[in-house]
């Protein structure tokens, strides 16, 4: 995988642009009010009514075209304390793209060029109700994008803002990105993205360099990155429950780039399957080494044991106090007695003595990678209690809470000059990070 993000055109988005210009995806009032202002254009209709309001800067309001009115709108979210920002862009070539109106012919001309444009860059931090984007132009040529500008803004920022509070979490410590059996495959390549910015914006703001890590090559598609992974509960039970076995089988049809990662709770014995794992590919690397086979050995170096153990499930390493919420699941005894028996492995395993010394280093140097219901909350909880995690599986969690993005339209352009002219309670607001996109 790469970590070089690259600018995404509007043809890698892989959106139905033509269903997106007709209303497709739109909720029917926005397209309902660009189709009557449409119309009032083209009766060069002007505002009749009676309102206070109206009278805005003192013009006679029966001649202002209201079907071709001005007007100004800012997008932004409430979440607390921050949100990371995620499909700006997308939102941004979805108004550039889908932006105009359709002629008596069926033929869609497109004034997206004329808007105005001003958005945070992606991955920026913000802050409850800072705009995200404002956009100024006429409102019937892009009223019907409300829907799916507010909706990929939600969703990526969703996505971004929660990876972003596990990597913060984890206190440095890699987050594999495992959302992806909790939702329809069609969000992958920006749930994704959204993953990758977080994961930028991490390592800007801290100086590390942490390495993407998705589980899908289509959440790598908007940054050409690949999925990652070894081998599930199913391909275990295949093997009679025999996690040794498995391992050494896919070690030896897997290119030895890919990072060997046993997950070791299928028979609910972690220690014992971490156990076995580590003997196995470690006899089986030296053997190798020692006929001078240096290649094939590298197939057999053990990255990492995973545990994945069910919250309703007791480990048999795990003594039983009565309270489920410390013995049930990857609970932090469990995490520290797998590394207890890796870590003195050596000692007890049935290994040559020439070789002991390089079993000791070699079973130090297992990572432990656990998931299972974790969250933001839970990472921090390991993390202050120093449970011996390396790495963090998450999944479900980047889906959850809430991050909605709501669009207001603040100001008018009535001869010339913008006007204030908001829904009460939602006045305009400045963001210093805005900046303008050409």
């Amino acid at each position: 995988m790469t970590s070089q993000q690259r600018k995404l055109s509007p043809e890698d988005y892989d959106f139905d642009y033509d269903g997106l210009r007709r209303g497709y995806y739109s909720d029917a009032y926005f397209a309902n009010g660009a189709r009557v202002l449409q119309r009032l254009s083209e009766e060069a209709w002007c505002y009749s009514g009676e309102h206070p309001r109206a009278n805005v800067a003192h013009l006679d309001p029966t001649r202002i075209p209201i079907g071709d009115i001005e007007v100004e709108m800012q997008f932004f979210t409430k979440r607390k304390p921050y949100s990371l920002a995620a499909g700006v862009d997308a939102a941004a070539t979805i108004l550039r793209e889908c932006t105009g109106y359709f002629r008596a012919d069926g033929t869609f001309v497109n004034t997206g060029d004329k808007l105005e444009i001003d958005a945070v860059p992606e991955g920026c931090k913000l802050m409850p109700r800072a705009p995200a984007m404002k956009v100024r132009g006429r409102y019937r040529d892009f009223a019907a994008q409300e829907t799916t500008t507010l909706g990929v803004m939600t969703r990526a920022t969703l996505v971004a803002t929660n990876v972003h509070r596990a990597l913060e979490a984890a206190r440095g410590k890699p987050v594999l990105f495992f959302p992806a059996r909790f939702d329809t495959h069609t969000t992958q390549p920006m749930d994704g993205y959204a993953y990758k910015l977080a994961l930028d914006a991490y390592n800007r703001q801290h100086a590390t360099a942490l390495a993407p890590l998705v589980s899908t090559n289509a959440q790598g598609k908007w940054w050409d990155g690949t999925g990652g992974g070894t081998v599930a509960h199913a391909y275990i039970l295949c093997f009679l429950a025999d996690c040794a076995e498995a391992m050494l089988a896919f070690a030896q049809h897997t290119p030895p780039e890919v990072k060997r990662v046993a997950l070791v709770d299928t028979d609910d014995d972690c220690v014992r399957d971490s156990a076995r794992v580590a003997v196995a590919f470690f006899l089986r690397h030296m053997a190798l080494t020692e006929r001078g086979q240096a290649d094939e050995a590298k197939r057999y170096r053990l990255f990492g044991v995973r545990a994945d153990t069910a919250a309703d499930v007791c480990d048999v390493s795990v003594e039983p106090t009565g309270d489920g919420t410390n013995d049930c699941g990857v609970c932090p005894r469990l995490i520290e007695n797998i590394r207890r028996g890796l870590d003195a492995l050596h000692e007890s395993a049935e290994i040559p003595s020439k070789w002991r010394a390089q079993a000791r280093e070699c079973f130090r140097d297992i990572k432990i990678i656990v998931s299972g219901g974790f969250d933001d909350e839970r990472i921090a909880t390991f993390e202050a209690l120093g449970v011996p995690v390396d790495v963090y599986g998450v999944g479900s969690y980047f889906f959850s809470g809430s991050n909605i993005f709501t669009a207001d339209l603040v100001r008018v352009k009535i001869a010339g000059e913008w006007h204030d002219m908001a829904k009460v309670g939602r006045e305009p607001r400045d963001n210093a990070d805005l900046e303008r996109i050409q």
